[in-house]
């Protein structure tokens, strides 16, 4: 019988190897540094960026019985997940150290007007007034009633707000931004009044509690999940365009302004990140977890899977998309920051 000639070590499945199931880095890159584990090889990679954890049977058959593929859906759903489950757990995590300094927070409800505001009154805004939504979005915290004002800015507003008691129903209220005369303090602690461009409306300050600083971390995680679903919803409707998205060196770019501006807002910006990756990791697209998770759920309907290599072939016509796409962005990225 002829003696099967070995394979080179570096093209063999990583399965292949003597007691790998997996493997799992931290980094991107050349790898400079392994340790063989029970059933994972573990690596450190030369580039701090990212990192992969690659499971037998995720993208070929395999007749190992502990294999991803041979799992039930549950169970690799709950995998796929896991990634994007800690993104979000670690945005929530530093929401929650962020606040937990806060003495005091600024709530939505009116506290007062400037001198010659326009819009107050009974069919308009009134001071006391709790501001529950803004043309049909609802208002958790303060920092909605800015965003979604400059989102729909130029238009006339829909409020509602809760007032005495009970919810009340304000119909096109053109609030519009005029220059009031606004105190401003320097790093010096000198105070001087200087006309600035603002709606004219003064927020209550409240006191902040464990509670509070617990319920603010968590709307603000709801928030930036929201704000990935009306970005996402005004690029396909014509309102934002793929030139006003961000890739990596644009996001490195906003993380150094940022930073250098308020390390708060920094960490603030961080967990933005962090939350806008856990969710767009879950969105049904191909070569990301939420592509692969829309595979295991036709399987659950079909109760068959679809063959790996049928699979594998749209996620990686997915990833060159993305590529694509990501090359793009960057580009535009760069002649930003050229200009500036």
């Amino acid at each position: 019988a002829q003696k099967p000639s070995p394979e080179p070590a570096e093209s063999q499945s990583f399965m292949c190897r003597a007691g790998s199931r997996a493997r799992g880095a931290l980094g991107m890159g050349p790898a400079i540094w392994k340790k063989q584990g029970k059933e994972t090889l573990y690596a450190l990679r030369l580039f701090p960026v990212g990192g992969y954890c690659a499971m037998e049977g995720e993208d070929e058959e395999s007749d190992d019985p502990s294999a991803f593929i041979n799992k039930p859906i549950w169970q690799r759903c709950i995998i796929l997940a896991a990634g994007a489950f800690m993104n979000f757990v670690a945005g929530i995590i530093i929401l929650v150290l962020l606040y937990m300094p806060v003495d005091a927070y600024i709530t939505p409800v009116i506290a007062g007007f400037d001198d010659g505001f326009q819009y107050e009154g009974e069919s308009m805004l009134m001071e006391g007034d709790e501001i529950l939504k803004i043309n049909g979005y609802n208002i958790f915290t303060y920092s909605d009633v800015s965003i979604f004002l400059a989102h729909d800015e130029g238009e006339p507003y829909d409020f509602e707000v809760l007032r005495d008691g009970r919810k009340v129903q304000l119909q096109d209220v053109p609030l519009t931004k005029e220059i009031f005369p606004t105190e401003v303090t320097d790093v010096n602690g000198n105070t001087t009044t200087e006309d600035q461009l603002r709606y004219g409306i003064a927020f209550t300050v409240k006191e902040a509690g464990i509670g509070d600083k617990l319920k603010l971390s968590a709307l603000n995680a709801v928030d930036f999940v929201r704000l990935i679903k009306v970005s996402l919803f005004d690029l396909f409707s014509g309102k934002a365009t793929v030139n006003d998205m961000s890739g990596p060196i644009g996001i490195a770019s906003a993380i150094n302004t940022t930073a250098q501006q308020s390390m708060t807002s920094m960490w603030n910006l961080v967990a933005l990140i962090a939350i806008n990756l856990a969710v767009m990791n879950l969105l049904p697209l191909p070569a990301l977890d939420g592509g692969r998770i829309f595979f295991l759920l036709i399987e659950l309907i079909r109760r068959k899977p679809i063959q790996p290599k049928y699979e594998n072939i749209v996620h990686l016509v997915g990833l060159g998309l993305f590529l694509v796409l990501m090359l793009y962005v960057s580009f535009n990225d760069i002649m930003r920051i050229i200009k500036v």
